[in-house]
C-alpha cells in the first residue's frame, strides 16, 4: 500500500516549537518513504479552537516549505463521520450510553476502593455497562474488551497496555455532544487511508485504545512512531496550555533547525530552506528506513 502520513494540528493556537517538531517529522517521514503528506485541522472539539488560528498553521507551515500534498480537511466538516461510526458500534454492542457525571464514577470508584485516576482522569468502573439505571444518557463510551494490547513504535519499540484495568470504558461522544478525539481521529486516520502516523510522544498512551477501536471498525492500524517532545523551563510538555509562544518563522532555516535538533538531525541554518529539507530528508530516511 503507498505510504500517506498527516499532520494534525488542533486549531487552539498557533504552532510552537513543539508541534513544528511533530510537523517536521511527519513531513521528513513521508519525503523519506516516497509518500503522500497530508494536512487534517482537528478542530472537533470546538471550545478550544481559536478563531483564526487554522489560518495562521497553514502560513507557519507554507513558510518552512511544509506544504500538504492534498487541500487540507477539516474535523468539524466530518461529523457525520464520526456520528455513523458510533451508530454502528452501538448496533454491533461494542458501545453504549453512559449516565454518569463525573461525581457518579468518582462516588463508584470510592464504593469499590478504586478511587485513582490515569493522568488525571478516572478510571470508569463499568456502571452503565449494562443499561442506565434510570439515568438519562450523558455520553456514549467505548465497550473496551479485556486483555492486553500490545503494539510496537518505530521509534520507541514495544509497548502493552491493559486497557480495561487503566482506562476503562472511554468516551466516543462527549456530555456536551462533542464526539471525543479518540473516535474522530480513528475514523479520519482511516477514511483517509493513513497508512503512517508521526506524531508526538505524548500521545504514545492514546495508541492502545485506538487500536482496539481501529479493531472494532475492521480498518487497519497504521504504523506509529512518536517523535521526541520539546520541553519547558519546567520540564513538562510544551504546549498551547501552558502558554508556548508561536514558532517564529520570519527566518525558516532557523526554525527548521532548531526543530531538526530535537530529531536529532544537525542542519546549517545558513543554506536555503529547500536544500536544509532535503539533507533532513536523507538523514532522517537513514535513521528510520
Amino acid at each position: 500500500m503507498a505510504y500517506r502520513g498527516r499532520f494534525a494540528p488542533s486549531p487552539s493556537g498557533p504552532l510552537h516549537a513543539g508541534s513544528l517538531v511533530a510537523a517536521l517529522a511527519s513531513w521528513l517521514d513521508a519525503r523519506a518513504h516516497g509518500g503522500q503528506w497530508l494536512l487534517r485541522i482537528e478542530d472537533v472539539d470546538r471550545p478550544r479552537t481559536v478563531p483564526g488560528a487554522d489560518e495562521e498553521i497553514l502560513r507557519q507551515l507554507a513558510a518552512c516549505s511544509l506544504v500538504p500534498d492534498e487541500p487540507p480537511s477539516w474535523q468539524s466538516r466530518r461529523e457525520p463521520l464520526y456520528q455513523a461510526a458510533l451508530e454502528r458500534l452501538v448496533r454491533e454492542r461494542k458501545a453504549y450510553a453512559c449516565g454518569c457525571s463525573r461525581k457518579d464514577i468518582a462516588l463508584a470508584l470510592r464504593a469499590l476502593g478504586r478511587d485513582r485516576t490515569r493522568h488525571g482522569e478516572l478510571v470508569y468502573p463499568g456502571t452503565c455497562r449494562e443499561g442506565l439505571h434510570g439515568r438519562q444518557a450523558r455520553a456514549w463510551r467505548f465497550r473496551v474488551p479485556e486483555g492486553l494490547v500490545p503494539w510496537t513504535d518505530r521509534r520507541v519499540g514495544v509497548h502493552l497496555q491493559n486497557v480495561a484495568e487503566e482506562v476503562g470504558d472511554f468516551v466516543l461522544k462527549r456530555a456536551d455532544g462533542l464526539f471525543a478525539y479518540q473516535l474522530a481521529v480513528v475514523v479520519d486516520d482511516a477514511e483517509q487511508g493513513i497508512t503512517h502516523v508521526v506524531r508526538g510522544e505524548d500521545l504514545v498512551d492514546n495508541t492502545p485504545r485506538q487500536i482496539l477501536l481501529q479493531r472494532a471498525l475492521g480498518v487497519a492500524t497504521p504504523s506509529y512512531l512518536h517523535a521526541p517532545l520539546v520541553l519547558g523551563p519546567n520540564r513538562e510538555k510544551l504546549s498551547k496550555q501552558n502558554g508556548a509562544a508561536a514558532v517564529d518563522v520570519a527566518d525558516p532555516g532557523a526554525a527548521l533547525a532548531a526543530a531538526a535538533r530535537v530529531l536529532g538531525i544537525a542542519l546549517d541554518a545558513r543554506g536555503s530552506v529547500p536544500a536544509l529539507l532535503a539533507q533532513a530528508v536523507r538523514a532522517w530516511g537513514a535513521r528510520y528506513p
